[in-house]
């Protein structure tokens, strides 16, 4: 990094928003009041570096932080980390801490909770970030206010696994020499996030305050943030239809519902705030048995679906067809791959080649409300015109998790997040070490081949961004040559809000880390 790019930091760390626009200035509209934003499902539990789910990151993202927040491309910016450097090998990244940052107990935040919360503790509760940290050789506090990594090897996507739900930072006056999972503070988080946790009424309500400590003079801009539980979409499209909330985050209500919902007096919609995530849907085909672990009987699904009428009728025009195992928000994509229209005369050739006889696939639907049921009814009829044989299998959410565990199942719906770069989000999906029982989000689908593994490998630790995209774009033609899943669509789950809610969205994790910079007009 020069000195250039190191001032421009700097800048950002004195306060300056990710678009370089003075804080004060994006809280606009009157100060205080409270913002009802609805949760869907409630959250098994609000210790972010413990449970990751989307849920917890919603809530939790208020109460912690991480070193970093990054912009609608991805770039990285100043959060708890005020400025940082690496080294011309790439191998060592400084970070230099805000100072004045407290937990909301009153202890000072230092870069010995950055050791603990990164070395020790996430280490442990956190498979995810475990692996991104296989390339991290070291982290030190060189002082109360600078912690350096170190890396074996270079490691390309590393300062794109700073953010909350990454890398949360957590106390370690209150974790360490504990058992982290029964840990007493689980129940009453402590961060160093805009928001303090006040009261959880189990099945009704979350509630947070501001943190009057803050270290930015106009976070948070609101007093209070209540998120609400409750248990089924039409309910919760009533509430909004009602004024009752606020703000409905993608996904909480029928995608059938969210046109009719928008275009009620004073609401509107946005698609922001998922650029990290970059959601990305497809149809597991369990690679390990007949007839899926025949190529051509997985292209032939690809020719059979009719992905653009699903686009239109299941997800009501939020969402776009998938080229291949790329979202198009993230480092690397190209559609400079082979191409999947819907073909049913193309697929019925390609079974014929195949040793299927017309048994009976199971389909398991996810059971996450109408439009994935809506899917996999589509589905079904797409296979059913080429001479595939599918009864669901319907399961709740319980259910679907445990028998993506165990790999039960023939063909099974999912979406999965690719946190902006292949190799924190795409590679999990296809590379043979990733091939294990007990997750749902792992490859499920058991495809194993070694230059794929090689590809994404090389891809991982190359500097030269050039090299690697020519790496990124090789194993994306690859895969869509063997098509060890049918991709489905990019999702862009649509935010409802109030208009009266200033700046509701303000990074690429959107209402995760956002809220304290949205005002209420």
């Amino acid at each position: 990094m020069n000195r250039r790019e190191l001032m421009k930091l700097g800048a950002a760390g004195l306060g300056l928003s990710i678009a370089g626009v003075p804080l004060s200035v994006l809280a606009q509209g009157k100060k205080g009041g409270a913002i009802n934003v609805i949760v869907q499902p409630e959250p098994p539990g609000l210790m972010i570096g413990i449970t990751q789910n989307g849920p917890t990151q919603l809530v939790a993202g208020n109460i912690y932080e991480g070193l970093l927040r990054y912009d609608e491309k991805l770039t990285p910016q100043p959060q708890l980390a005020e400025s940082w450097t690496r080294s011309d090998d790439g191998l060592t990244y400084t970070f230099k801490l805000r100072s004045g940052v407290t937990w909301h107990d009153g202890k000072p935040f230092t870069a010995d909770d950055v050791v603990f919360s990164a070395d020790v503790f996430l280490r442990k509760t956190s498979a995810r970030l475990r692996a991104d940290l296989e390339s991290v050789q070291s982290i030190t506090a060189l002082d109360p206010l600078t912690v350096q990594f170190k890396l074996k090897q270079p490691f390309g996507p590393f300062l794109g696994i700073f953010e909350t739900g990454t890398m949360p930072m957590v106390p370690k006056h209150l974790y360490e020499g504990t058992n982290f999972l029964s840990n007493p503070a689980n129940n009453t988080p402590i961060g160093t996030g805009p928001f303090k946790f006040k009261e959880w009424a189990k099945g009704s309500y979350i509630h947070l305050v501001r943190n009057e400590a803050y270290y930015l003079k106009d976070v948070p801009v609101v007093d209070e943030l209540y998120f609400h539980v409750i248990p089924d979409a039409a309910s919760r499209a009533a509430a909004f239809e009602s004024g009752k909330v606020d703000v409905v985050p993608g996904g909480a209500v029928e995608f059938f519902d969210v046109t009719r919902l928008s275009k009620l007096p004073g609401a509107a919609v946005t698609t922001k705030g998922w650029e990290f995530f970059a959601p990305h849907s497809w149809l597991w085909l369990n690679n390990r048995t007949a007839p899926m672990n025949d190529v051509r009987f997985r292209q032939a699904v690809m020719y059979a679906l009719n992905r653009e009428l699903m686009a239109k009728i299941a997800w009501q025009g939020y969402a776009k067809v998938a080229t291949g195992p790329f979202n198009s928000h993230i480092k690397d994509y190209s559609d400079n791959v082979r191409k999947y229209p819907c073909d049913p005369a193309k697929a019925r050739q390609l079974l014929a080649q195949t040793a299927y006889k017309g048994e009976t696939l199971r389909l398991l639907p996810l059971p996450y409300g109408e439009t994935w049921q809506r899917l996999a009814e589509i589905t079904r009829q797409n296979l059913a015109a080429i001479g595939v044989k599918v009864e669901m299998t319907s399961t709740d959410v319980a259910g679907w998790n445990q028998r993506m565990n165990e790999w039960d199942y023939d063909l099974a719906f999912t979406y999965v997040y690719q946190y902006g770069d292949p190799a924190l989000g795409v590679s999990r999906n296809y590379t043979t070490a990733n091939i294990a029982k007990g997750s749902p989000f792992n490859n499920v689908a058991g495809y194993s081949n070694p230059k794929v593994d090689q590809l994404f490998e090389a891809a991982a630790h190359e500097v030269d961004p050039q090299k690697r995209a020519a790496l990124d774009l090789q194993v994306q033609q690859l895969l869509l040559e063997e098509v060890p899943v049918a991709w489905l669509h990019e999702i862009n789950f649509p935010t409802l809000y109030r208009t009266k809610v200033n700046n509701l969205i303000s990074s690429a994790i959107g209402l995760n880390d956002s809220l304290g910079r949205a005002s209420l007009g």
